[in-house]
């Protein structure tokens, strides 16, 4: 089963994070840092954010500081101290033992399709609690022979494949470096960066012909 979070680094609760942290950090100067930075995040993803209500909230819910800057780094650790105790709930209370998480999205495997159902009703639950939803039509049960999307690939049992849209996407994005690039607005090495970066992701999937395609058709066009 797949659990996708919706909207997860706009929607991430700034008085919940502030608790986490002081169970976690016993330094004072540390915590007025950390509250320095929190802060610095208020509305900067505000027009992302769709409004959640939560049992028991009243009108003041929409004022609720929430939302962490995608591209600072504490934002990155801490979007994954957010989710640490939902980490310990699956493994300790569902006692999944197939579990994996890569920021807000998780997978959980079982053998049986009716306590993996149950599973999804109690993450749905257990997520609430800390402000969040999920894609409830993504989070759905089927068969890893189907293949599991998951950080920008289908995992087979067997192999991983690069999603279509990674690719085509990737296929715009040289055709834009080339031109670029021939018009003299970048130098080489920024379209070498641009070319290794996605090289370097690519490469975790069964895409050698993909990627010889691809860069031989911009280097050497029919």
């Amino acid at each position: 089963m797949q659990c996708d979070i919706r909207q997860y680094f706009p929607s991430i609760d700034h008085a919940l994070l502030r608790a986490e942290l002081a169970r976690l950090i016993r330094d004072d100067c540390a915590l007025e840092l950390c509250d320095r930075i929190i802060a610095s995040g208020v509305g900067v993803l505000a027009e992302q954010y769709d409004m959640q209500w939560f049992p028991g909230d009243d009108l003041t819910a929409a004022f609720r500081p929430r939302g962490l800057p995608i591209g600072n780094l504490t934002s990155q650790f801490w979007a994954n101290v957010y989710l640490h105790r939902f980490d310990h709930f699956v493994k300790r209370d569902l006692k999944c033992a197939g579990y994996v998480r890569y920021v807000d999205d998780c997978l959980l495997f079982g053998d049986d399709k009716t306590q993996l159902h149950r599973w999804r009703a109690a993450c749905i639950d257990a997520l609430a609690g800390l402000r969040l939803r999920l894609h409830e039509g993504r989070a759905q049960v089927y068969p890893v022979t189907n293949g599991i999307p998951f950080l920008g690939f289908r995992v087979y049992p067997t192999h991983r494949r690069l999603k279509r849209r990674n690719g085509v996407n990737f296929q715009r994005r040289l055709t834009a470096l080339l031109a670029r690039l021939t018009r003299r607005e970048i130098g080489l090495d920024q379209l070498h960066a641009g070319v290794l970066g996605w090289i370097n992701h690519a490469r975790y999937g069964d895409t050698f012909g993909l990627r010889r395609a691809l860069l031989c058709q911009q280097i050497i066009p029919a």
